[in-house]
Order: structure tokens, then sequence, then C-alpha cells
């Protein structure tokens, strides 16, 4: 029996890199794949699931592992999943029910942007840094794509970001600028990249850390969206130590496990005033003395934030009438 830490996963078959550098093929064993069906049968049809990561419901990528050899010294499987420290998890795409995750035991979320082709929409990088947020995850921005656009209009866009406290880097593949202090922030971690497709999130890799070799699609003229050519999530090892997956480009980012009313503790420049207005239950968007509004007449906090955090907030609101009603 030894430990290894999950890279991918296709048809039922795991790579495992062991602690000895070795990266092998497993299956899960019998038990746990049981146990991994009920455990999904018992999310889709609505039992009572905890969303604490302490044990992992299903298999996923940077899970840790302990592994074992049959007896032939050639098959491998997986005979139990340790607790997770932490996981990115979004809703499961399309109609499905329940949650996805997107990898575990992370450190950070990276969240990468264009500055230009495709552009950035502000609002959709709200609803990533909300998802981290709500998995209690550190998030940094990345603004690739820097030499298709003007600085002065990058750090425009992107300020209120800035301002809200999340760190912000602005990168170029062509120019190189920005690759050395990102790569200072993701050596010796275990780091996600996400964002949208088309944004440059695999050349951006693979200039930090040439031989990763992931592969890259070209953007779209006619629609303007990256076509997608990573189709699970996939975490690669980093000279030096730590890892960073490569995730998927995601057209549809669907919040999981986030309650209306707590949205928003997900956006940090809001968190100061919430316990400073008048009512109790403030939904911040159109009550008397509520500490959120006069900061954003005030222009401490941005406008543009605190819109996008009503429009999640509705989104909630609707999502959660409609599990009452069914």
């Amino acid at each position: 029996m030894t430990v290894g830490t999950v890279l991918s996963g296709t048809g039922g078959v795991w790579r495992v890199l062991l602690e000895n550098g070795d990266v092998v093929e497993c299956s899960l064993r019998g038990r746990l794949k049981k146990d991994e069906e009920q455990n999904t049968n018992q999310r889709q049809t609505g039992g009572n699931q905890s969303r604490a990561v302490a044990r992992p419901l299903k298999l996923a990528v940077g899970d840790i592992v302990d592994v074992d050899a049959d007896n032939d010294g050639v098959t491998w499987s997986i005979a139990a999943i340790h607790p997770r420290r932490s996981q990115l998890a979004r809703r499961a795409p399309g109609r499905a029910v329940g949650e996805r995750v997107v990898v575990a035991n992370l450190d950070q979320v990276l969240v990468v942007f264009a500055a230009a082709n495709p552009d950035p929409h502000p609002r959709m990088l709200d609803r990533f840094l909300v998802i981290a947020e709500a998995n209690e995850l550190a998030a940094r921005i990345v603004v690739n794509k820097c030499d298709l656009a003007a600085a002065t209009k990058a750090r425009a866009t992107f300020g209120d970001y800035e301002r809200a406290g999340y760190p912000v880097h602005y990168t170029s593949v062509i120019t190189g600028d920005g690759l050395p202090e990102l790569r200072d922030t993701i050596r010796g971690k275990v780091s996600a990249l996400s964002g949208p497709s088309g944004v440059g999130k695999s050349s951006l890799m693979n200039a930090l850390f040439p031989g990763l070799d992931l592969r890259v699609g070209a953007i779209s003229e006619s629609v303007n969206k990256g076509r997608h050519t990573t189709v699970g999530a996939l975490l690669h090892p980093l000279p030096g130590g730590g890892f960073v997956a490569d995730t998927p480009g995601l057209r549809e980012v669907g919040l999981w496990g986030i309650a209306m009313r707590e949205v928003a503790t997900c956006f940090p420049e809001l968190r100061p005033y919430l316990d400073e207005c008048r009512f109790a239950d403030c939904t911040h968007l159109v009550e008397p003395g509520c500490a959120v509004r006069e900061a954003v007449e005030a222009g401490t906090v941005s406008r543009a934030r605190w819109e996008s955090y009503g429009k999640l907030r509705d989104e909630l609101a609707v999502a959660e009438r409609s599990i009452f009603q069914s």
C-alpha cells in the first residue's frame, strides 16, 4: 500500500502519481465504487449530504489516495480516499442535479481572463470569484493577453477587483510581462486555473513552465469564443514542487451550495458593512439605513460589483424557490 495524488481520470481509469515519482493507472476498488454510486444516487434524489469536505463523495482530481498493487504486480487499485482539506466545486452542468468537484486539495484558484480577444466580462468573473469564496479558497485574478489592449484600459477594467483586495496579475505570453511574479505565486502550491475558454490558460502555463506541453486551442473568429481543448481537469506536477490543475473552459458557471443570504459574504469589499445595516435581515439592495448602499453611494464600494451581487442574489433566490416548490 502506498500514497498517491490523482492526476486525471477518464472512463473509470485514474492516473495516480505515487510518492516515489512513478505514475500508475488505477481503478476504484469494488467497495469504493459501490459507495460512490450510492452517494451519487443520494445527491440526485435529494438525500441529506453535508458540504463538509472531510469525507469525499466522489473521487476527483487532486484527491490523495491509498493505492495497492494486485497480485500480478501490474494492476493497481485505489483502496481509500483521504479526507480533503479543500475543494473547488461548481453546479453540475446542464440539467444534472448536484455539484461537480472540479479539483480537490487546492491552495488557491487563479481566475484567468483576457484583456481582449475574447473581451472580458466582469460579471462572469464575479461568478468565478464567488465560487472560490464559497469554497473558502484564496483567489488571484490573471489578466492575460495584455499585449492586445492598452495597459490603462486593462487596469481600468479590473481596477474594481484590486480595490476589493484581490491580487491582480497583468500578463502576456508574447512579451513575457508579469510571468516571473505569477510563477512565484504558483511554485510550491496546488493551484487551479479557471476561466472561460479562449483566454490562454494553456499557453500561459506552457510559458510559465516549459515542458508541460498543454494543448492549445485557437480562438474562433466567427463567434469570438474559445474552443474546448481540455476535456477534464488535469493535475500537472511542477518543477520545484507543487501542482497546477488545468481545468476545462467553462461556458456555464453554476453556483452550488451557496445560500441566497450568504452571497454577500462572498464579496470581500461588502463584508465590513454587513453588520452595520439598520435591519438584521437586510438584502443590501433596497432597505433604508443600509450601510452597503451608503458605501456604494459614497464610492467606497464599486457600483458595478454591487449590481453584480444583486443579480447573483436574485438568481439564487429563484433557485431556492424552485427547490421549495418541487
